[in-house]
This record gives C-alpha cells, structure tokens and sequence, in this order.
C-alpha cells in the first residue's frame, strides 16, 4: 500500500470505485475492504482509529480519510506522538504561552490549533502518557483546551484520526492506555493487513517500486526474474511495504542490467547470512565447533551448492578468528589451542584472509 506520488497529496479523489482508494496499490480482498471502510468513513465526522504494524501504510490511509472528506480543503496536521517526550508533545499539541516553561522564551500555537477546520492524525498514540490523554479525551469529547501555563480555553474544530501499532484493548489492560480514551478513539476502526497477509499484492508492488526508483536513479529495471520473485513473495516481511520498498530501492541503485535477480536481494531474502559472533569461553572449543556448524547450516540456505564447503570453510574462518582473539593473536598458542601445527595455521591465515600481527608483535 503506497501512494503514487508524494507530491499529490493536495489533490482531490477522483476515483469512484468504493473498493480501491487513488494511490493504494494492490487488489487483494483485504486491501479492497479497507479501500471500501475508508471510502464509507471520509465523508462522516466520525473519529478513525487506524490500527496496523509498522509500516503497513497507516499515514497513506490518514491522507486518505481527508482527501475523501468535506475537509480537503482544511488543513492536514501529523503528529507523531512516539517521538517527542510527554512535556515537549504536550507543547506541541496544546501550544504554549511565553514564560510557561524555562525554554519558553515566545508563545507557540499547538498543532489542535493549526488543525482547526482540517484533521490532525496522531499515529503512534499508543506512547502517549496517562496524563496526557486526559487533556486528548477533553479535546475530543468538548472540543476545547488551554495552552500550557495559560488559563483562556481554545475552541476548535478537528478530525480526529488517530493509529496505532499495539493493540490498545491489551495496553488498556496493562494500565498505559485509557479505557475511556480507547472508546472515543475507536468509533471506526480500520484495521490495515501485514504484508504477509496479502502476498497477491507483492508482485504490483515491485513494479510500481521499480518504476519509481528506476526514475529517480536513471535507471532501467523492465523485469523481475523468476527466482527474485519467488523470494520476495515468500518473504514473511516484518517491516511491511517500508521493508520491501527499502530492498527494491536499494537492488535499483547497486544492480545491473534491465532484470532485478535473486543475487541483488539482501541475504536474508535468500537464506543466506553472515554467522552471529560466537564468543570462546574456557577454551570450550566443542561447544563453540558445535554452535558454528549449526549457524553455518542455516545460513548456507537449502538451495545452496557446495554445501559442506561452504559450511565448513565458513565455519573454520570463524574459528580461528575467535582463537586467534581469545589468545591475543599469539599464534603458538592458537595452533595449540586448535590441535594444528604452527606452519598449518599460517597457511590458514593466508587462505581465509586474516589480518594477524607479526610474530614480533604477539610475543612468537
């Protein structure tokens, strides 16, 4: 779920269909229903909870509920509500006369203020202190607040959108969120899908990614070959579209030629990782083999070739690089600790490219 163009925000919806939403990418069921609940929402004055993980496009679906609104033409105000601490965030929503604090050197208007007769899309309101969702319940229930250190009660009139990547129900549980605040908040829900969710959507998503950053970049990437696709649909994506988006970006830029491979995705797409750093402990040089040969397993990936090469070329480089460290790069007593001789170990250095001192510098 993306939109277009990120200069085209200001323009009015003209699509009319009630189960797509103008710049929202894919057709699956699930995407088309959130197209159909925002699409049914907009025009209402109703709060909008937007619930999703990171990344799933919550912000897009914000934009969307005021373009599709009689507010269009009001102002669009986004407030991260994660970002900033509980006084800077209370400044930032409320404003705040001169003098109210020690780095209130000028009075400030709030961003309730510059949202009157537009919306204002507070994401990540789940972060939001206790305290400050009392003064959030007031704004929405009465419509009105006071700046910070100032005693005059500001009216106005705002839509509230609101997001979240937790689940409020179970925060409201652990004593974080409101109960009241929740109920408020959540007079329409819409409820956005992982990207795993609607693997059907992946393959319109590359192509719209390619063509975007194949623009900015001067580059060309007509096609996808079989086996890349292969690898981005099956790819579970716990960043959501910002993580698929990141990954086709970056395989325009370092790539070559017109068809994006397996070989330009990042290794984790491609069951292929460089093993986590084991530490030597007490010389416990079974448990460290044991660890490396499982890690070295996993990366290697079912489809690799040359499978035990691979594995176990891997797993000695390693080894004897954490050897090597444990005896501070004293070379005699690596090969001892290892059970080779010293000239074995020097050709082992050579081979796997290991940078050791000198035997003047390790004490040899």
């Amino acid at each position: 779920m993306v939109h277009d163009s990120a200069g085209d925000h200001h323009r009015p919806a003209a699509e009319s269909d009630e189960f797509s939403l103008p710049g929202v990418i894919g057709t699956s069921s699930v995407i088309r229903e959130v197209a159909r609940v925002t699409r049914r929402v907009a025009p209402s004055r109703a709060c909008v909870l937007i619930v999703g993980e990171t990344g799933t496009g919550k912000e897009l679906i914000s934009r969307a509920v005021h373009d599709l609104s009689p507010r269009l033409s009001g102002p669009y105000v986004r407030v991260n509500c994660g970002a900033l601490s509980e006084s800077l965030l209370e400044s930032e929503l409320f404003g705040h006369v001169k003098g109210s604090f020690t780095s209130a050197h000028e009075g400030r208007t709030g961003r309730f203020e510059a949202a009157h007769a537009g919306s204002i899309f507070l994401d990540e309101i789940n972060s939001t202190s206790p305290k400050l969702q009392v003064k959030l319940l007031r704004v929405l229930q009465e419509g009105e607040f006071e700046r910070v250190g100032d005693t005059k009660t500001i009216k106005v009139d705002t839509r509230f959108i609101a997001a979240t990547n937790r689940d409020l129900i179970d925060e409201i549980g652990a004593g974080r969120f409101r109960e009241d605040l929740y109920y408020r908040l959540n007079v329409v829900p819409i409820y956005l899908p992982a990207l795993r969710e609607r693997r059907d959507d992946i393959p319109r998503l590359v192509s719209f990614f390619l063509k975007r950053y194949g623009d900015q970049n001067r580059r060309e990437v007509r096609t996808v070959h079989r086996e890349a696709m292969r690898l981005l649909t099956e790819h579970d994506w716990p960043g959501n579209i910002r993580e698929l988006q990141n990954y086709i970006e970056r395989a325009v830029i370092l790539g070559e030629g017109p068809e994006l491979t397996a070989d330009q995705l990042p290794p984790q797409l491609r069951g292929v990782a460089f093993p986590r750093p084991v530490r030597v402990r007490g010389g416990d040089m079974a448990a460290l083999t044991s660890e490396m040969v499982r890690q070295g397993l996993a990366a290697a990936g079912p489809g690799a070739t040359n499978l035990y090469d691979r594995v176990v070329g891997q797993v000695e480089r390693e080894l004897i690089g954490q050897v090597l460290a444990s005896c501070d790069h004293v070379q005699i007593k690596a090969a001892a600790r290892l059970g080779i001789n010293r000239n074995t170990l020097h050709k082992k250095l050579t081979e796997f490219k290991i940078d050791s001192p000198s035997p003047g510098e390790t004490g040899d």
